[in-house]
């Protein structure tokens, strides 16, 4: 039973990933809020849908639930939230293949900060994997140099390097319920996000179809990923857990295809493909290690 629930772990993962591989098309959708006002209504959302599971699940009222948590709870939160506003700034300012490829570099950042902070060994065959990928996201790099804009591309790096910060924090305190921290994300985005919308003299009034579309993402895009993310972050490793997610890269680009016509080449195509044989040789090693434990 306890291995069974490790390798379920995997599936919850690669479900986020699938989930938060929609943030291209729904970005794409939103058609003239910036990037403060879509993180605000999106937290909105999200911290209303997380409310209620909480409500649901622990029968404690979330704010008790904040004041009660430990430290990884705050330092998750604070990295959801340098991935939240860094992700959707670089979704607007370069092309959704281009966003993908740079958030692809939180397995190596977090590989090393799980080896630093936690102490947490990296397989030969999560190594390897880390690798494989790494060869996709160079192949399409090289392919897309000349596109990038370069506060995209910085951007696609700081969400990165947020997200890792939110895997090791759940490592960290994967003893405890690490919902809260999403929650608290929430929280916090909303109320900075107030603050530099208001000091930009930005209209937190949205349009009815970028308001319908920011709160969608705040639920099924966000919030159910994360959860399922939290979930499995409790049996698979920090290194995995962002590899497992890069299904995140390789499906984002192709959903804004099929419905958008945004198109990508061939070369994006290819190292997508290179990525999703990365994340699949992790996954069945890791299934199969387990089972000969």
């Amino acid at each position: 039973m306890y291995l069974h629930k490790k390798n379920i772990g995997i599936y919850y993962v690669i479900m986020a990933g699938i989930l938060w591989s929609m943030i291209g098309i729904g970005i794409r959708m939103i058609e003239s809020a910036n990037v403060w006002q879509i993180l605000l209504y999106r937290s909105l959302s999200l911290v209303i849908f997380l409310f209620t599971v909480l409500i649901i699940t622990t029968k404690k009222n979330p704010f008790i639930l904040i004041y009660q948590s430990k430290t990884p709870v705050f330092i998750a939160a604070i990295g959801l939230f340098i991935a939240y506003s860094g992700g959707i700034y670089a979704v607007q300012n370069t092309s959704v293949a281009n966003a993908m490829l740079l958030f692809a570099s939180a397995p190596l950042i977090t590989s090393i900060l799980g080896y630093y902070f936690l102490k947490e060994k990296v397989s030969l065959h999560t190594l390897l994997s880390i690798l494989i990928a790494f060869s996709g996201i160079i192949l399409m790099f090289l392919d897309s140099f000349g596109n990038n804009s370069i506060n995209g591309s910085i951007s696609g790096i700081i969400s990165a390097f947020g997200f890792s910060i939110f895997t090791v924090s759940l490592r960290w305190g994967k003893q405890n319920n690490m919902l809260p921290s999403v929650f608290l994300s929430g929280l916090l985005a909303i109320f900075l996000t107030i603050i530099i919308c208001k000091f930009q003299n930005v209209n937190l009034i949205l349009t009815k179809n970028d308001a319908i579309f920011a709160l969608f993402l705040g639920v099924f895009q966000v919030g159910l990923g994360l959860i399922l993310y939290t979930i499995g972050s409790k049996t698979v490793p920090a290194a995995e857990l962002t590899l497992l997610s890069l299904c995140e890269v390789l499906l984002a680009p192709l959903w804004v295809w099929l419905f958008l016509g945004e198109s990508a080449s061939k070369l994006t195509f290819i190292g997508g493909f290179i990525l999703l044989i990365a994340i699949t040789f992790n996954s069945l090693n890791s299934i199969m290690k387990r089972k000969r434990i």
